[in-house]
């Protein structure tokens, strides 16, 4: 599903997102991105889906090298992923309905679909009673669980999210990871950016450690239990 090789991001002033990046996630696959704040979690997700592109090197997502994609292809590329931003990136003038259901319109599904689909998912993110409001009227746990409904309506071969639960409450964001979960469970590729230990603790996924730019642990799920984290495949 995806391929990055030695894959730079630089910015002005010779400041570094990433550094020499090099990985692979295969279809299906369940993965944390970790690593402090300012390690290159949430460049290396932009890169995924187009919103820059990088200094050096190449990136496959789904068979498309997105370092080549001109900008009249990218929206066919997003149209197969979806994206959980940090800061919601939610339409202010529409209401939360039409926030979620826009993805499927986009996709072109017929009205009555869309709307089945669209309502199904709010209610289970327990936004039922918010259809009718706009953004600026919900709380940030509501606003962020409305962006996490317009990421998996549609239910995306590809989904990327960065630190989706990071205005939850524990309980709250246990609940939107094990949503998160079933969407993988149907076939979705995850990739997660986080640095909250409870999910990493709680959900037994292989983990991508970034430290300044730099991909420095790739440790997979069967290193968990027997073998403590230095002996998982370190990279330099």
């Amino acid at each position: 599903m995806i391929q990055m090789y030695h894959v730079d991001m630089r910015y002005p002033g010779e400041t570094y997102g990433l550094r020499d990046v090099s990985l692979s996630v295969e279809r299906g696959e369940f993965v944390f991105l970790t690593g402090p704040s300012g390690a290159g979690k949430t460049t290396l997700l932009r890169l995924l889906f187009g919103a820059e592109h990088p200094s050096r090197g190449q990136i496959i997502v789904a068979g498309r090298n997105v370092s080549r994609l001109s900008s009249a292809s990218i929206p066919e590329l997003r149209r197969q992923i979806g994206v959980i931003f940090q800061d919601f990136k939610l339409l202010p003038e529409r209401t939360v309905f039409e926030n979620v259901c826009i993805t499927l319109e986009i996709a072109g599904l017929p009205r009555r679909e869309l709307r089945a689909r669209t309502w199904s998912m709010l209610r289970r993110l327990g936004l039922g009673d918010r259809l009718d409001n706009r953004p600026r009227a919900l709380s940030g746990g509501e606003q962020q669980r409305v962006a996490i409904a317009r990421a998996l309506v549609n239910d995306p071969p590809l989904l990327l999210a960065d630190e989706p639960t990071g205005n939850l409450d524990p309980d709250l964001a246990f609940d939107i990871m094990d949503i998160i979960a079933d969407a993988h469970a149907r076939g979705t590729t995850v990739i997660v950016a986080t640095h909250d230990p409870s999910l990493l603790e709680r959900y037994p996924h292989r983990r991508l450690v970034l430290e300044s730019g730099r991909l420095i642990l790739d440790r997979r799920p069967d290193t968990f239990s027997n073998a403590p984290p230095q002996t998982a495949r370190r990279l330099s």
